[in-house]
């Protein structure tokens, strides 16, 4: 770990080796702040991001910054174990299984073209809800929840599936809070920066807007999880009617990495922010994926304080979209997947999120490894981006 302090506020605790200094200029912009409590960590996987850099945690004592968490609130990673054993699936039936996820599953930035038609699903992800903030967000959550309910996105999503080293044939889905969060976090951001017009500004939990912020993320990130559920119960019902043959889930991890959570640390009730970052408390479940060719790691966390018990959510990338447009070859992403089954159609828009785009996940273990112990290597079979 190296820390950072050049006059700050706040030291940056900073546990990646390759941030660039674009990275290293968010980090202390935050950490410049007069809200933050301790440190800023940032995760080995901390790179430029809009408003703060991704893999950014920090705490306060009762502020929360919306700007902090982007627009993906509640954004995260399912990984579920299924009852079908991965050498089931050779290349044929993975086709056929990628053929049904692309019927089946919309993708990309936008939501269904019609509402979702699983009334059970869509009554389910509203059922035991608190009303939201404003009338006109009550207004269009009927709409948004149907339109973006069991939806993949766009960008770094992805549904995969992954063999492990005892033939287990697991599922992840990384996928987020869609419309329905983008509206809640448009909502809050405008609010923030209309109260104090300038970037990072902070509401305090005890106002009336403060109060409303916390509590309609929570309805974004509990829809998240939601979200994420369906579309893993759609891609398992994929796998069924490719294979014809029954597939169910057996167990599952969900682990957010948008988040706000009251924690205690230092003997103190803090807000912990996490922007693409996972927290990682002594024996907490994690979910680390490297790229649409590399391995996920599953990972136990172990607690490590000077991260705010937190690691990274991933890789993380080494080029931007624009320099992954210029610089990758659709020949080079198709090279670097091997045999993993993916859309080799969409391979021109998919070189955004070539493997070589992301470091080496091994890398960014071993720079966490006061973080987390990895428990478990899942390599990729087939790829579904958004």
């Amino acid at each position: 770990m190296r820390v950072i302090t050049d006059g700050a506020h706040a030291p940056v605790h900073l546990f990646s080796t390759v941030a660039t200094d674009e990275t290293l200029r968010q980090l202390r912009a935050i950490a410049s702040q007069p809200y933050i409590y301790g440190f800023v960590a940032a995760m080995a996987d901390a790179h430029l991001s809009s408003g703060v850099a991704v893999g950014t945690v920090f705490a306060t004592e009762s502020a929360l910054v919306p700007d902090a968490l982007g627009d993906d609130l509640g954004c995260g990673v399912r990984a579920s174990r299924t009852s079908l054993a991965a050498s089931a699936l050779g290349p044929q039936q993975l086709e056929r299984v990628l053929s049904t996820l692309s019927r089946r599953v919309p993708a990309g930035d936008r939501g269904r073209s019609a509402p979702f038609e699983d009334e059970s699903l869509v009554d389910r992800a509203s059922a035991a809800r608190p009303a939201l903030s404003t009338r006109e967000l009550e207004r269009r959550w009927p709409t948004l929840v149907a339109r973006h309910l069991a939806t993949l996105g766009g960008g770094n999503h992805f549904i995969e599936l992954a063999r492990s080293p005892d033939d287990e044939l697991w599922l992840l889905v990384h996928s987020g809070s869609r419309g329905v969060g983008g509206a809640i976090a448009e909502h809050h951001q405008r609010a923030a920066r209309a109260a104090h017009r300038r970037p990072l500004s902070a509401l305090e939990l005890a106002s009336d807007a403060g109060a409303a912020f916390f509590a309609d993320l929570a309805v974004a990130q509990r829809f998240a999880e939601r979200n994420r559920s369906a579309l893993a119960r759609l891609a398992l019902e994929c796998v069924s009617e490719a294979l014809s043959t029954e597939t169910h889930e057996i167990e599952s991890i969900d682990v957010p990495h948008n988040t706000v959570a009251r924690e205690e640390h230092d003997g103190r009730s803090l807000l912990v922010h996490r922007k693409g970052a996972v927290r990682a408390a002594e024996g907490d479940s994690v979910v680390v994926p490297g790229s649409m060719a590399t391995a996920t790691y599953l990972a136990e966390g172990l607690g490590h304080e000077p991260a705010w018990r937190s690691c990274s959510h991933g890789a993380g990338r080494v080029m931007s979209r624009r320099e992954a447009r210029e610089r990758v070859r659709p020949e080079a992403l198709c090279a670097k997947m091997g045999r993993v089954v993916f859309d080799r159609r969409r391979a021109r828009d998919l070189v955004e999120e070539a493997p070589q785009v992301y470091r080496d996940v091994r890398e960014v273990l071993d720079e966490q490894r006061a973080l987390v112990r990895p428990t478990l290597r899942l390599e990729p079979v087939l790829s579904f981006k958004g």
